[in-house]
């Protein structure tokens, strides 16, 4: 899937303009936004912002909040001058939300996670190619990587000094090779629920994936059933895969979380991971956890949101 064309059909979509302008004095927007951002190979993503502690529930929901203002998850108000990140000089940090397989920006349980970590940060979530609203077809896991970094630009864009990614499952697996890159701009990584390596058909719930991504009646269940639009294409040639990715990311903060019933990848997976960080990353086991967005307790994303603002403050950028 990495030669040619591959991952780019063509759509028509109006794309507003973006909020491309220099934001680093005015800081960044202060209500949710929706737009669609062009990758380097040419594909249609639709991307969410959601400022800090305001969460944008669909379309039709501008999230104006009263004059001065912004509403929290629980109905109160508060004043942004109250957030060290929003005062002049701060540097405000971002979490770009990367889902997994079949996913979309405006799935519920990925809605959920950014209610989560907009407690802690503004958030970026996006559709990935072949997924929901966004154009092109999934390469699952391979020009995602590209996905991933219009996104990061996007927040950046924005006035977001600091951006970190989370991803899940598949999102998991690109945030890793995202990062492995050396320009990648991020200032932390988790990665949860994800592979540590290629084609694993281990479970039976990866055997019914690959049939999905394999198969011409499974691709057409995934475009009908599941709102995904899957590419026929091989790698060609395979990408590096997550757990080559790992030792290159340092000394960027690592987090890998993996439940101990997850039913897609078993604990080999984190544990490979976890080894070829070293001392660079951390690694989470999370008792009783299934598999990715839908077993995140709130618990463990209130969590995972602490643990990049600390993060990123120990990486000496806060």
């Amino acid at each position: 899937m990495s030669a040619g064309p591959a991952g780019h059909v063509t759509r028509s979509f109006d794309i507003p303009n973006s909020e491309t302008a220099d934001r680093t004095l005015s800081g960044p927007p202060r209500t949710p936004l929706r737009r669609f951002l062009r990758t380097d190979d040419g594909v249609n993503i639709e991307a969410v912002y959601d400022p800090k502690s305001v969460v944008y529930n669909g379309p039709e929901d501008t999230g104006t909040p009263p004059s001065g203002h912004l509403a929290d998850r629980c109905g109160d108000r508060f004043d942004r001058a109250d957030h060290p990140e929003d005062r002049a000089g701060g540097r405000p940090l971002a979490l770009v939300v990367a889902h997994g397989f079949t996913g979309d920006a405006d799935r519920p349980y990925v809605r959920r996670v950014v209610e989560a970590f907009a407690r802690h940060a503004s958030v970026v979530t996006f559709s990935f190619r072949g997924h929901g609203r966004s154009g092109g077809r999934s390469t699952v896991g391979d020009r995602e990587v590209l996905d991933l970094a219009a996104a990061v630009r996007w927040a950046r864009e924005l006035g977001h000094t600091r951006v970190a990614t989370v991803g899940f499952s598949m999102g998991g697996s690109v945030v890793l090779r995202h990062a492995a890159h050396p320009d990648a701009g991020t200032d932390a990584v988790v990665s949860v629920s994800a592979p540590a390596r290629w084609y694993y058909r281990g479970t039976a719930p990866m055997r019914r994936v690959h049939w999905l991504i394999t198969r011409p009646e499974g691709r057409l269940l995934g475009r009908y059933g599941f709102r995904t639009r899957i590419h026929h294409r091989d790698w060609d040639p395979v990408p590096l895969s997550p757990v080559e990715s790992v030792p290159l990311i340092a000394p960027t903060p690592l987090l890998i979380v993996h439940g101990d019933r997850d039913g897609y990848f078993p604990l080999d997976h984190p544990e490979m991971l976890a080894a070829a960080a070293g001392d660079d990353g951390e690694l989470w086991l999370e008792r009783g956890m299934g598999h990715a967005e839908n077993a995140a307790s709130p618990e463990l994303l209130g969590r995972i949101g602490e643990w990049v603002v600390k993060g990123v403050a120990v990486r000496g950028v806060a």
